[in-house]
């Protein structure tokens, strides 16, 4: 472990999302790193590179800046950020699989990463099946000798469901196969998988870590030097990285993602405090609930529960439907994570491509991002739109 890893990993949160990555401009002095905004960088004679910048495809100042940050935020040695989320996914599945290898997903996946399981990764020759992440041995029962990979989401779009990344990462690296994480839903503030034993972290920086619906990125981060490297390979190979002023928008929003996390947290845990006493809703998915089944392992590896909580309302689909019309201070609209509130149904939104699968989703079933807006106009927006 180097001196900076150690010295990095004895501060707190909240000061390394603002500092790591991040030193003053040595030219001016600016506290905040510059967005280089160019394509190539001007070279000392034939290969003399200043600061090894060449080109920004392979890196940009900027972009280093973030991918500092995001290794520190989870604890790992190397982060590497991307155009989005999905395009993460891509390089890191075509960085470590080759044909006839064989991946776990869950059963609860978000519908963009089922469809690169099924529309794309499959047509390379990958096979893929799903097992329920929450329950160790079905974890456990679908594993097959060509098992590569167990990819879990936790807590899960759009159940919030809740994996023993513990308990799975033993399962997983008994049979030879890395464990993924997709943490985007959580974020680095309320859970660290990689301390956990998780070998790849996943995060659409879309979300929580940009915070304010202006940004699309992806991130991966891992705990290994040599496999840092082969993904860096790739990245540079396969060329869907962030852009500088992407980059620098997520920079942004990292400074402040642990004090909005805890403000999504705790306008989301009166949100639910309606939705599970309120006549028109049949059930409550939030982890923060003493009857959700994943409740103590999330206290055992989240600092809190978060800021998505879904439900299913007694009417039915449309019944669903029509609240997500109703709401106004609660917006219409995909995606989540950012200061403001939104809400969608997701059996026609956002998981529409898993109709039909073993990851449909109720069609009665309500997504919530509670944002930070003061949260009694959130409860009598929703009160309004449960009618």
């Amino acid at each position: 472990m180097s001196d900076q890893y150690q010295h990095r990993a004895a501060r707190s949160f909240e000061t390394l999302a603002i500092h790591a990555g991040q030193e003053a401009d040595p030219l001016t002095g600016a506290v905040v790193p510059p967005i280089y905004q160019v394509s190539t960088f001007k070279q000392d004679g034939v290969g003399g590179l200043r600061g090894g910048y060449e080109y920004s495809r392979s890196a940009n100042p900027t972009r280093t800046a973030l991918e500092e940050n995001l290794a520190a935020l989870e604890g790992g040695r190397r982060g590497l950020a991307f155009a989005s989320g999905l395009a993460a996914e891509d390089c890191l599945l075509r960085s470590l699989l080759v044909p006839g290898d064989h991946v776990v997903i869950p059963n609860d996946a978000y519908g963009g990463t089922f469809r690169l399981f099924a529309k794309v990764v499959e047509r390379w020759g990958v096979e893929w099946s799903v097992a329920d992440s929450s329950d160790p041995a079905a974890v456990r029962g679908a594993l097959r000798p060509r098992t590569k990979m167990v990819w879990v989401e936790t807590p899960s779009n759009p159940l919030l469901g809740i994996t023993d990344i513990a308990a799975v990462a033993e399962i997983a690296h008994t049979a030879g196969a890395r464990l993924v994480v997709d943490n985007t839903f959580a974020s680095p503030y309320l859970q660290q998988p990689l301390a956990l034993g998780a070998d790849v972290v996943v995060h659409s920086m879309t979300k929580y870590m940009g915070g304010h619906s202006d940004v699309v990125g992806g991130a991966l981060v891992v705990n290994d030097d040599a496999l840092g490297e082969e993904l860096a390979f790739h990245q540079n190979a396969m060329g869907a990285i962030a852009g500088p002023f992407d980059s620098w928008l997520v920079l942004r929003g990292l400074k402040t993602l642990a004090v909005r996390m805890d403000r999504h947290t705790a306008n989301a845990e009166r949100v639910v405090e309606l939705l599970a006493s309120h006549p028109k809703v049949s059930h409550v998915y939030y982890p923060g609930l003493a009857e959700h089944p994943g409740h103590d392992i999330a206290a055992k590896q989240m600092r809190a529960h978060g800021g998505m909580v879904s439900f299913r309302v007694a009417g039915g689909e449309q019944a669903a439907v029509d609240v997500c019309n109703r709401a106004e201070l609660f917006t219409l609209g995909e995606s989540l994570g950012g200061v403001e509130s939104l809400i969608e149904h997701p059996g026609r939104m956002t998981h529409a491509s898993v109709a039909g699968s073993a990851l449909e989703v109720p069609a009665d079933l309500v997504r919530l991002s509670v944002g930070i807006e003061a949260v009694e106009d959130l409860l009598a927006d929703l009160s309004a739109a449960l009618g």
